[in-house]
Formats: C-alpha cells, structure tokens, sequence
C-alpha cells in the first residue's frame, strides 16, 4: 500500500482554489473547497485533456473542453461526453501540511 507524501503547505494555495501537482509520474489537482482539501487526476477521461482550468461547481469539476463533470470526491463521471471517472486520491492535512496517498 502506498504511502502518503507530503505534496503542498495550505499556504501555497494563496487565494487560489486549486493546485497543480504531481503524484509520481501523475498529474494531479490539489483542489481546496472552503476547509477541505481533494485531489484527483489532471486528465479528463473522455479525451485525455487536463481538467487544469475547469470550473469547479456544487462539488464536480467541469471539464473546459466538452463540459464532462466529474464528482471530485468519487471520480464519477457525472455526464457525457465522459463515461469513465477520473482517478481521486486520499488527502490528509496535518498542521500546516497536505500530503496525497497515491
């Protein structure tokens, strides 16, 4: 079982509502809404597009390419064109620390 790593400081974030990372060879999104923080895989699975720049609404991420959303906690495809989810990873915030088990 992977372990987690230690990936960003919540002061990183700025006014920022998300962050792009690396998870291994991986490109992922460390995402803050409010007090929580999610990540999940930089790739939209319907066209292998990054998600980078899509809008985050009532808890999915729009992809900015064809508008497929995805739940950013489950990674389900939430409508076409995507069928398929996108990868989420398990995010622990211990002090000022974000670490990402992947």
């Amino acid at each position: 079982m992977p372990d987690f790593e230690e990936i960003a400081s919540i002061n990183d974030f700025g006014d920022a509502d998300r962050l792009d990372v690396f998870l291994g060879d991986t490109p992922a999104l460390l995402i803050r809404i409010q007090d929580q923080f999610l990540a999940i895989e930089d790739v939209c699975t319907h066209d292998g597009q990054p998600l980078t720049n899509g809008c985050i609404e009532e808890g999915a991420i729009i992809c900015p390419r064809h508008g497929a959303r995805f739940d950013l906690v489950t990674g389900k495809a939430l409508c076409m064109p995507a069928t398929k989810p996108i990868q989420t990873f398990e995010v622990e915030v211990k002090g000022q620390k974000i670490f990402v088990r992947h």
